[in-house]
């Protein structure tokens, strides 16, 4: 690990909540999992107001990524994860809950409305997932090439359902070539927008910051290897778009499998239930000693992303695509500091 990563959040010591910590105090503590949750760039878009036993959810517009994601959907998937992991803190916490999503019409930067409560939902099956929160990585590292077994990839599929939302699990070598040709063509034309690289720039960095992407990360050097050095400024100003296809073609190539997650509709509330999903699907990937990184430009690109949808055989509207595989051991991508991102 590089000694200038601030990874310091994910070290969390569960025995420094007091035994006879009232809700209240769970709930707080609870939040140091949720903002372990996975968001595109590393943006961490999220805010949390604590009241007492209740806390709201809030999306953060001002770590939006208006170039990639114009409409913020990634954004809220972002915030839907972590509100997944809260609930999965909540859970092992021995807590009850109730959430109410997008409760205030007239602000849609409120999410959800999480209330600790005796009578609220109890689901075991999450805090089962509590271990994994604090072991899930991103890597765009080579993963082994040997099959998932059926029923693991029944498992995450299911995972996904489980959130309300459809999934669709993709094995076959050649619908896995025709997905990773159209990873490429989405580079090509993702990178050949110059506003494009400059925001994907801004975002990788070399100092110690709470978030973006570390340049020395293995998820960066994977993916932008072709450039030597690495430097932002060559990001900037260079179509890498061939090389960024070629590192992706050969790394989707190379998964053994693809897991789409799609929706009904394409609203807010489906990108919160999308990001739910997604946390749910990579925690019980770890159950499972599994490992993803997200391959997400053809749903990015507009003119591909129906293209994705038939490939993965689903009605739905693709809203995330993963690979999922046995891959090398990762350091964690940082994080913001707790006070930056809870208030009371």
């Amino acid at each position: 690990m590089h000694p200038t990563i601030a990874t310091d959040a994910w070290d969390i010591d569960e025995a420094s909540l007091s035994p006879l910590a009232g809700d209240a105090a769970k709930l707080h503590f609870a939040l140091r999992y949720a903002v372990l949750a996975p968001s595109n760039h590393n943006a961490q878009p999220w805010r949390f107001v604590v009241d007492g036993a209740n806390v709201l959810l809030y999306a953060d517009r001002t770590r939006s990524l208006p170039v990639v994601d114009p409409f913020d959907r990634e954004l809220i998937i972002g915030c839907g994860a972590a509100l997944f992991n809260l609930r999965v803190a909540i859970q092992h916490f021995g807590l009850r809950y109730a959430i109410t999503l997008c409760p205030d019409h007239f602000d849609p930067d409120v999410l959800a409305h999480v209330r600790v409560s005796r009578e609220g939902a109890h689901d075991g099956a999450l805090a089962a997932l509590f271990d994994t929160m604090t072991r899930r990585v991103t890597t765009r590292e080579a993963f082994d090439a040997s099959p998932i077994p059926a029923d693991t990839q029944d498992a995450l599929v299911q995972a996904a359902l489980d959130e309300g939302v459809d999934a669709a699990a993709i094995a076959s070598a050649p619908a896995r070539e025709r997905i990773a040709e159209l990873v490429g063509q989405a580079d090509h034309l993702q990178f050949r927008d110059p506003r494009f690289r400059r925001e994907l720039a801004s975002w990788i960095h070399s100092s110690r910051r709470g978030d973006g992407m570390p340049r020395y990360s293995a998820g960066v050097s994977a993916l932008l290897d072709f450039a030597t050095p690495i430097t932002a400024s060559a990001i900037r100003t260079f179509d890498l778009g061939s090389g960024a296809a070629a590192v992706h073609r050969q790394l989707a190539a190379h998964s053994p499998m693809f897991l789409c997650i799609g929706t009904g509709q394409d609203d807010p509330s489906a990108w919160l239930a999308s990001g739910q999903a997604l946390e749910r699907v990579l925690l019980t990937a770890v159950s499972f000693g599994l490992t993803a990184s997200y391959l997400n430009q053809p749903i990015e690109t507009e003119s591909l992303r129906d293209a994705v949808r038939k490939e993965a055989g689903m009605s739905a509207l693709p809203q995330l695509l993963l690979r999922i595989g046995r891959g090398p051991r990762c350091a964690h991508t940082p994080r913001r500091a707790l006070s930056d991102v809870v208030s009371s």
